[in-house]
């Protein structure tokens, strides 16, 4: 602590270079031109290079307004012309904070701050003596530590440490790190949000004060009522509205699953806390699928039990350990060790499958959600349906407005988990959260009601398929940002993304759908409960 040092030498013996093999040299070249960064941490506090960017570009340098923003760790190394080169100095600035104490009392620092300033610098320019010091070059003389992937290459690693005084108490010292550069984009998201929502609001007021107010009126009207019923379509459903779907528990099953929905990425304390209160929701999650699952005519409760509490998470578990079988191979250091696996296995079936039962038990015993109308002995005849009335076709249209809500934050997301960013927005994330749950509930309420009014009544799993259409363009701005935005070429790093990638679509989908389903389902038996049935 506090201890400067002007230049040491690593990794080597004496004042003797360490020499790469042609191998190391080729693997090293490999790495700095796919631009691999370096992670290091100091006091639990990540690595960090310094850029400044300037605002204005066009006034006087004086005038110039310095952005300061920070990139997660450091780059391996550079390419120019053709050549390669390797970081092989870094000059590592600590900041620390001196607590205010009484007297007679000792002080005690605390590191604030962790920055890095990487640099190039060839042998012939750094000098080495035995006991492990070196002596930089003065000025900006020196040449770049070239690496040479045909042959051997001979260098020194070497590091300073400098120390500086901060303000920045420890309480504040990851604002640095997360200060949000880009507020405004992220304000123009929101305001855009919010004007698609008003959208939905205006078509939904339209549907609900006016069509609606006129059809119930309509239907409720003692004399010619054989002429208002020819006007509209869905009251003459009302008879097979409630009909349970095909393959209620399925449907259940997915619906439940929303509350397992986690991102591939997090690591640490996020997805220590994610995995626990999945397998504790398990029991909040057994109690609503079992009650749905009694009012569709379920009878299978225990089959039912066994779906929700494996088929989401069995398919979550088996994509993850097909990727973590790919990174194994590698060696990489990001694989999951195979006891934590046996450990999760351990905690679904011990914790989660047991909770799930226990709340689909009581689920299934309570009273069903009490349906308004009841339901014709014979199936009606469904009409033939328009074009437009196709599901894919529902899915485009339905899908587009609450994706346009949340493709700025999307960006942000992707560019957090495969660009090296720092993610800290959750105020804005959770204000799109709420706008999404919004739009969707809407959307599969406008849905819903056009499908009723053409006279098909089978609106269960369409309804869910539709609100979830959002993810389909989750799936097609993947594969843009895929495209375009990354320079992935190999095999199992693309293996990784989309993976990973067809787990959040999986998750959103079930999300989104959920949400939509719950909303329809809420708004049918409202309007059903308006109409008088003979």
């Amino acid at each position: 602590m506090n201890s400067e040092k002007k230049c040491e030498v690593l990794c080597s013996q004496s004042n003797k270079p360490v020499t790469l093999t042609v191998e190391q040299s080729r693997l090293v070249a490999e790495r700095i031109t796919e631009d691999y960064y370096v992670h290091l941490i100091a006091d639990n506090l990540p690595v960090a290079t310094r850029l400044e960017l300037y605002s204005n570009r066009d006034g006087d340098d004086k005038k110039k307004e310095k952005d300061v923003q920070f990139e997660h760790g450091y780059r391996l190394g550079f390419t120019d012309v053709n050549k390669i080169y390797l970081h092989n100095h870094l000059s590592f600035i600590l900041y620390y904070h001196r607590e205010d104490l009484e007297e007679d009392q000792e002080h005690t620092y605390r590191v604030v701050r962790f920055e890095v300033i990487p640099q190039s610098i060839r042998l012939e320019d750094l000098k080495a003596d035995e006991k492990g010091s070196c002596t930089l070059p003065e000025g900006t003389n020196s040449s770049p530590q070239e690496i040479d992937p045909t042959k051997e290459n001979q260098l020194y690693f070497t590091y300073s440490v400098h120390w500086e005084e901060s303000d920045i108490k420890w309480a504040s010292r990851w604002d640095t790190y997360l200060t949000m550069s880009d507020v405004q984009i992220h304000w123009f998201s929101i305001i855009n949000s919010v004007v698609v929502v008003f959208f939905l609001s205006g078509i939904l007021s339209m549907i609900i004060i006016r069509t609606l107010r006129k059809d119930i009126a309509n239907y409720n009207k003692e004399d010619d009522i054989e002429d208002t019923m020819e006007e509209s379509g869905w009251k003459l459903v009302h008879g097979d509205v409630f009909r349970p779907p095909q393959y209620p528990m399925i449907l259940i099953v997915i619906f439940v699953a929303m509350l397992g929905m986690l991102s591939p990425s997090s690591r640490g304390a996020l997805m220590t806390t994610a995995c626990f209160l999945f397998m504790f929701m398990g029991v909040f999650g057994g109690f609503s699928a079992g009650r749905l699952y009694r009012t569709l005519k379920g009878h299978r409760w225990k089959k039912g039990a066994f779906c929700t509490a494996t088929l989401y998470p069995g398919v979550v578990f088996g994509i993850c350990f097909v990727l973590n079988c790919f990174i194994w191979g590698k060696h990489s250091s990001g694989a999951v060790p195979f006891p934590t696996m046996v450990a999760l296995l351990c905690m679904w079936f011990g914790i989660s499958l047991p909770l799930v039962y226990l709340g689909y038990y009581f689920g299934f015993r309570k009273q069903p959600y009490d349906n308004p109308v009841r339901t014709n002995q014979i199936p009606r005849q469904i009409p033939e349906q328009r074009w437009y009335m196709n599901r894919f076709v529902g899915i485009l249209m339905a899908g587009i407005l609450p994706f346009g809500a949340m493709f700025i934050e999307l960006f942000f997301i992707f560019s957090a988990i495969w660009e090296n960013q720092f993610y800290y927005l959750f105020g804005f994330l959770f204000l799109v959260f709420i706008i999404l749950v919004v739009s969707c509930s809407q959307i599969s309420i406008v849905m819903v009601y056009f499908q009723l009014c053409a006279e098909d009544y089978r609106w269960w799993w369409r309804n869910f398929l539709v609100s979830g259409g959002s993810a389909f363009y989750v799936l097609v701005y993947a594969i843009f940002y895929f495209v375009n935005k990354l320079d992935i070429v190999e095999f199992i790093p693309s293996l990784l993304y989309f993976g990973y990638t067809a787990l959040m679509v999986l998750s959103f989908w079930l999300l989104t759908g959920t949400i939509g389903f719950y909303a329809a389902y809420m708004f049918v038996r409202k309007i059903y409960a308006a109409v008088k049935i003979d």
